[in-house]
């Protein structure tokens, strides 16, 4: 039986999640989603169940609005660290869901370290 493309896709999700979260107890999760025409990371609180923070290329501050390029993931990865810092987080782990760690997620994951987050 063939796989639908989304169903790999979730599959990939789940395990990536899994395996981060047993190696990660009571540290908090940056998680990536990326569409087609944008960007966002939460920082999730899993022992809480709440989201501490958030960046969207959605926000008109940023200055990204509409746009789903390796800059726009740059500039979403600073205001996530920024916001983070904020809320007092300095260690979290990176959780690239299904996507793979290569171009825009890759950009994310290097501005949110160069802006003092760990992982």
């Amino acid at each position: 039986m063939a796989n639908s493309k989304r169903d790999l896709f979730l599959k990939r999700r789940m395990r990536v999640r899994n395996k981060l979260k047993k190696r990660n107890t009571g540290v908090m999760r940056l998680s990536v989603h990326r569409s087609s025409k944008n960007i966002s990371v939460q920082l999730i609180d899993d022992v809480n169940g709440v989201t501490v923070a958030s960046a969207s290329s959605l926000e008109k501050d940023l200055g990204v609005v509409g746009k789903n390029n390796v800059e726009a993931a740059a500039k979403v990865g600073t205001a996530i660290a920024e916001r983070a810092k904020k809320a007092g987080v300095e260690d979290c782990y990176f959780d690239r869901g299904g996507f793979l760690f290569h171009g825009k997620v890759k950009a994310l994951a290097d501005a949110a370290r160069e802006g003092g987050l760990k992982f």
